[in-house]
């Protein structure tokens, strides 16, 4: 999960705000010029050149940009609810993570630990690293506030403490989450923000879990957000119907995560049968628990069953893992910059699977086997509403 700690689903009708051609309308008008989704950093040499295209990409919105690897390290799993973590290992992980070039990092506020860790991760990278490897690492972070008065001084010590945890002058990314759409507070917490670019405090401005509507609203406000991290998934394809259009037309891209659901997207609950005490593996944990939600509300245990067995047969002809063809396809679709995959630092690793999905290829086969069923389940737009608005109800 990211961008808040609410795992609560209700299941409410709630159609989108206006229509798609209302919001294409307002869009051209608003002047903003349409800018390429992606776009990679040269680099030195034809073959690292090669390489770096599949593993990295640019957000950007005007002089505003930031290269992240297109897979991101996704720290939730440090908050407590995976297992204790030990610094020392937790931090050894993240160097393992890094010097196999996965070297973008997302954390949070609210994190448990997290900002921590990778404070005491930078400097180790600073001391023991060589400075290309400096330059490549990102920390991507998160400011999750109370719906409480968005003065300067207030957004100004929020977004201190982050750097002083993460030992940073500047953030690299600092992406923000409001609760509560009907208090126009976040756009007063967006514009200090901003100001806090401007004095270099932090490189680019981001959102988690904003939905079409809003995002257009703070777009409209000369805020130069760079990206929106929102739930995405084959099971939860809610950011394909409204927000990538918006972001294509302004530049805007998407981090989704959600996107191997907490592990159910993985040949460990295939041919499984949850419902029998004992008989399967657990829910153990809150991410496995939280998108095994968004399973029931999608079509229940039985027609995801279909998809992972789909996703195996995809899996197998191109001999990589579950996991691998799930990120992969969500890639690939319009408007995604970068997706998280979970990692338990120091607990488990999954590095050789996570660096697969840069040289898959999936082909016209198998977008269509795995779109079938990802259309047979119900339209969570209906039935949740749009990105985020599960964190609203």
């Amino acid at each position: 999960m990211s961008g808040c700690t609410s795992t609560t689903l209700q299941l409410q009708i709630h159609p989108p705000v206006g229509s798609n051609q209302r919001l294409r309308s307002r869009i051209r008008n608003r002047r903003i010029p349409s800018r390429p989704l992606f776009g990679v950093r040269c680099a030195i040499g034809a073959e690292e050149e090669t390489k770096r295209a599949t593993t990295t990409t640019v957000v950007k919105n005007g002089e505003d940009s930031l290269e992240i690897c297109r897979v991101l390290n996704g720290m939730w799993q440090t908050s407590g609810g995976w297992g204790p973590i030990d610094r020392d290992y937790a931090v050894d992980a993240m160097l393992n993570y890094a010097d196999s070039g996965l070297t973008t990092f997302d954390m949070a506020d609210h994190y448990g630990p997290a900002e921590d860790l990778y404070g005491i991760f930078i400097n180790r990278v600073r001391r023991e690293r060589p400075p290309e490897l400096l330059e490549q690492v990102r920390g991507l972070t998160k400011w999750v506030p109370p719906p409480v008065k968005m003065t300067s001084e207030y957004v100004r010590d929020n977004i201190s403490r982050s750097r002083r945890r993460m030992d940073v002058a500047s953030l690299d990314m600092l992406q923000f989450h409001w609760w509560d759409y009907s208090n126009p507070g976040y756009l007063d917490a967006l514009k200090h923000i901003t100001d806090l670019k401007e004095e270099g405090k932090i490189k680019t401005v981001a959102l988690t879990n904003f939905d079409t509507e809003r995002l257009h609203i703070i777009l409209e406000n000369g805020i130069p957000v760079v990206s929106n991290q929102v739930q995405h998934s084959i099971v939860d394809m809610r950011p394909q119907q409204r927000m990538a259009e918006l972001c294509q037309l302004t530049g805007v891209q998407l981090i989704t995560y959600g996107t191997v659901m907490g592990g159910l997207l993985s040949e460990k609950f295939l041919d499984t049968n949850i419902s029998i005490p004992f008989a399967g593996p657990p829910l153990n944990t809150p991410s496995l628990q939280k998108y095994k939600r968004m399973v029931d509300a999608w079509g229940g245990w039985s027609l995801f069953q279909t998809l992972l067995k789909t996703l195996k047969k995809v899996a197998s002809k191109h001999m990589v893992s579950i996991p691998t063809v799930a990120v992969r396809y969500i890639l690939d679709q319009p408007g995604v910059a970068g997706s998280m995959v979970g990692v338990r630092l120091g607990l488990s690793e999954h590095i050789k699977d996570t660096s697969a999905i840069f040289s898959l290829k999936l082909d016209e086969e198998d977008f269509n086997s795995i779109n079938e069923v990802s259309k047979s389940g119900r339209d969570l737009m209906n039935t949740i509403g749009d990105c985020g608005d599960e964190y609203r109800r």
